[in-house]
């Protein structure tokens, strides 16, 4: 077993991130609440940023980008990949009975209702197809989570940092540097993110959407960077600019889970067009 294969699963369900960190970033939380992170912790989230920190490395990042980024897993409709997705659903959740396509709906319905541009509404839509790495069998830990890069220091803004003290990569003295393998303003494009479902969908997806959609895509659970401004020093200033539409997006993928339940039914027919306006019949994941 490799040190980063772990056996069991710290979540009921992948949603229970989703919840957590909406929590955690609550309309008018203050400052003190915000950063109290233990106290607001239940207990599986903890062990799952424990898992998380210890197994995310260099090494780890570089193994699941040559598996999963050649997009060699399967071809698929974006219409049959939300059917694929809703194969997440835990029904032994008693939280929400909401499918993956309901809640995926939700933020993207709420963009449409606020006039937003069409490619963005679709890329509320897809913005967790990249979970389906769970149905490759991947842990929970590598597919969703607080993102930040590998292969420099981790930085306090991280979410329970004090867990990287069991990570491997303490040992290496160049990845505890600021700058680490990178150069100063080097650009994010070159810089190495903990593996997860933003990267995955973001390559699935890069050829058919416009730049501020990869953006919101590759970034949005990129937290420490877009809530804290961390990691500023890799960042050039088009990230910076580009940035913008990251923190445009972040609202309605944290506040639109409470919103009305939609119906599939009544607007199935509107994405149906979206998708087809934008993706093949067929994409590579």
């Amino acid at each position: 077993m490799h040190a980063y294969e772990v056996a069991t699963e710290p979540l009921k369900s992948v949603d229970d991130w989703d919840d957590y960190v909406a929590a955690r970033y609550k309309k008018g939380k203050s400052e003190e609440e915000f950063r109290n992170y233990k106290a607001d912790a239940n207990p599986g989230v903890t062990e799952f940023y424990r898992q998380n920190h210890a197994n995310q490395t260099l090494d780890f990042v570089l193994a699941k980008e040559a598996e999963y980024l050649p997009l060699r897993r399967r071809k698929m409709g974006m219409w049959e990949a939300l059917d694929y997705l809703n194969t997440l659903v835990d029904d032994s959740d008693p939280d929400t009975d909401l499918s993956q396509i309901e809640h995926l709906l939700q933020t993207s319905e709420a963009m449409r209702q606020d006039g937003q541009p069409r490619w963005m509404v679709l890329a509320g839509l897809t913005h967790d197809l990249g979970k389906v790495l769970c149905l490759y069998g991947e842990p929970q830990w590598a597919v969703v989570g607080d993102t930040f890069p590998v292969g420099c220091a981790w930085s306090s803004e991280i979410v329970f940092p004090e867990f990287f003290a069991a990570n491997p990569d303490r040992n290496v003295p160049e990845y505890q540097t600021l700058y680490g393998i990178y150069e100063p303003s080097c650009g994010l494009d070159k810089v190495h993110m903990s593996w997860g479902h933003d990267e995955y969908i973001y390559r699935v997806t890069k050829d058919y959407l416009p730049e501020p959609a990869h953006y919101m895509l590759r970034y949005h659970s990129f937290y420490p960077a877009h809530r804290h401004g961390a990691y500023r020093h890799l960042m050039n200033q088009h990230d910076v600019k580009m940035f913008e539409w990251v923190n445009k997006f972040n609202p309605y993928d944290l506040y639109s889970k409470g919103g009305a339940r939609p119906k599939l039914s009544e607007v199935k027919p509107y994405y149906e067009d979206l998708i087809a306006e934008f993706y093949p019949a067929e994409l590579q994941f």
